[in-house]
C-alpha cells in the first residue's frame, strides 16, 4: 500500500487501465464491454469539459455542440456522403483539430463573459450546432442523420459491429487522455487556468495572459470531445442530431459534479457512476418493478428527476463532490478551516498561558 501511495497519479491511472485490459477474459458478456466502450466515450467527454469548467471556472452549458462537430467530422470525412474515406486512426487527430478550431471560435467572442453570461452564451452555442446539423440536410441528411460509416480497420482486421475493438480503442484513448490531462494540470499553463478560476483580475494583475489562457482551455477541451465524437460516430456507426441536445451537455456536467470538479479521477468516477445509473440501475429497477407487478412504472423515464435529486444532494451536502480535489475542497470550507485554525491558536494560547 505505502508504494501504491507513492506513485505517480499518472501511474496509477495507467495501471487501472492495464488491469481493465484483462476484464474481457473475466466477463465474457458483451453487455457489459458494450457498457464500458460507451462508457469510456463519456469519460472522454467528461475529462475534456473539466478542463474548461473543473481547472478554468469557464461555465460551457453547449459541450455537446463539440461532441456533435466531432461526430459529424468522421461521418462526413469517413463515409460514402461525400465519398471520402479518410481511416479512423487519422481522423483521431484531424476531429479534435477541427473542435478545437470550433472551440477557439466560440472562445474569442466570448472572453469578456464571466459567470451566467458566459453560461447563457455556451448555452446558445449548444443549441446552434444540431440544428445547423438538422437544417443542413443536403449534406447531413437531416433528421435521418448520416449511416454507413467506415468502421476502423487495424492491420487488415475490421471491427465491424464487434464490440472487443472498441472497448480497447477506449481504453487507448483513455490512456493517452489521463496523460494529457496530468500533464496540463501541473504545467505553467494549468496554473494559470486555476489561477483565472479563484480571481481573473487577479491573474490578469499577476502577469497571465487570461486571453491566451482561457481560449486554450476551450480549445483543448473541445478536442477531447472531437475525440469522443469520433469514438462514438464509429462504435455506433450512426450519427443523428438527436444524439448531441441539451440533455448531453448537462448529463456530462453532472458528472463533474458528482465526481468532484477539479479532481481527474473524481470526474472518471463520476462519469462511470451515471453511466451506471442510466445503463444499468435504472433499467434494472424497472425490471424489478415490473416482476412485482408494477407493470405501468418505467424509471428509465425518471433519470433526469434523479440527475436532479443527485444534483441538489451533492449541492447540500458535500458540494466539493464525491472525490474532490484538496484545493478544491479547501474552497469550499474555508469558513471550518478558519475556525478550526482560530480554535487551535486558542487552545495553544491557554497552555501557553496554564
Amino acid at each position: 500500500m505505502k508504494f501504491w501511495a507513492t506513485l505517480d497519479p499518472r501511474l496509477k491511472g495507467i495501471a487501472v487501465l492495464v488491469l481493465l485490459a484483462f476484464f474481457p477474459f473475466i466477463d465474457r458478456n458483451a453487455a457489459h464491454l458494450n457498457f464500458l466502450a460507451d462508457a469510456a466515450t463519456f469519460v472522454l467527454l467528461a475529462l475534456g469539459l473539466n478542463i474548461v469548467v473543473g481547472f478554468a471556472g469557464l461555465l460551457d452549458l453547449g459541450y455537446a455542440a463539440f461532441f456533435a462537430i466531432g461526430s459529424y467530422a468522421y461521418a462526413m470525412l469517413a463515409s460514402p456522403q461525400f465519398n471520402v474515406h479518410i481511416p479512423f486512426w487519422v481522423m483521431l487527430l484531424i476531429a479534435p483539430t477541427i473542435t478545437a478550431i470550433f472551440g477557439v471560435l466560440l472562445g474569442a467572442p466570448t472572453l469578456r463573459l464571466r459567470g451566467d453570461y458566459l453560461a447563457i452564451v455556451t448555452l446558445g452555442f449548444g443549441e446552434i450546432v444540431p440544428q445547423t446539423f438538422l437544417n443542413l440536410s443536403q449534406w447531413t441528411n437531416g433528421p435521418n442523420g448520416i449511416s454507413a460509416l467506415d468502421a476502423p480497420v487495424l492491420f487488415n482486421y475490421k471491427f465491424g459491429l464487434h464490440t472487443l475493438p472498441y472497448f480497447y480503442v477506449g481504453l487507448f484513448l483513455l490512456a493517452v487522455a489521463i496523460i494529457i490531462v496530468h500533464n496540463l494540470q501541473d504545467s505553467r499553463l494549468g496554473r494559470s487556468w486555476m489561477a483565472i478560476r479563484e480571481d481573473e483580475l487577479a491573474a490578469a494583475h499577476m502577469g497571465i495572459n487570461t486571453t491566451k489562457a482561457k481560449l486554450s482551455a476551450f480549445a483543448l477541451g473541445a478536442s477531447f470531445s472531437g475525440l469522443a465524437g469520433v469514438a462514438y460516430a464509429s462504435k455506433l456507426n450512426l450519427v443523428s442530431p438527436d444524439n448531441f441536445q441539451f440533455n448531453v451537455s448537462i448529463f456530462v456536467l453532472s458528472m463533474l459534479v458528482l465526481g468532484g470538479m477539479g479532481n481527474i479521477y473524481g470526474v472518471i468516477i463520476g462519469s462511470l457512476l451515471l453511466s451506471s445509473l442510466e445503463r444499468f440501475i435504472l433499467p434494472q429497477a424497472t425490471l424489478f418493478a415490473h416482476n412485482l407487478g408494477f407493470m405501468n412504472v418505467d424509471f428509465s423515464q425518471f433519470r433526469f428527476m434523479m440527475y436532479g435529486i443527485i444534483l441538489v444532494s451533492i449541492m447540500l451536502f458535500r458540494p466539493e463532490g464525491l472525490f474532490p480535489s484538496r484545493q478544491r475542497k479547501a474552497e469550499l470550507h474555508v469558513a471550518e478551516i478558519d475556525e478550526a485554525l482560530a480554535l487551535q491558536e486558542q487552545s495553544l494560547y491557554e497552555e501557553a498561558v496554564h
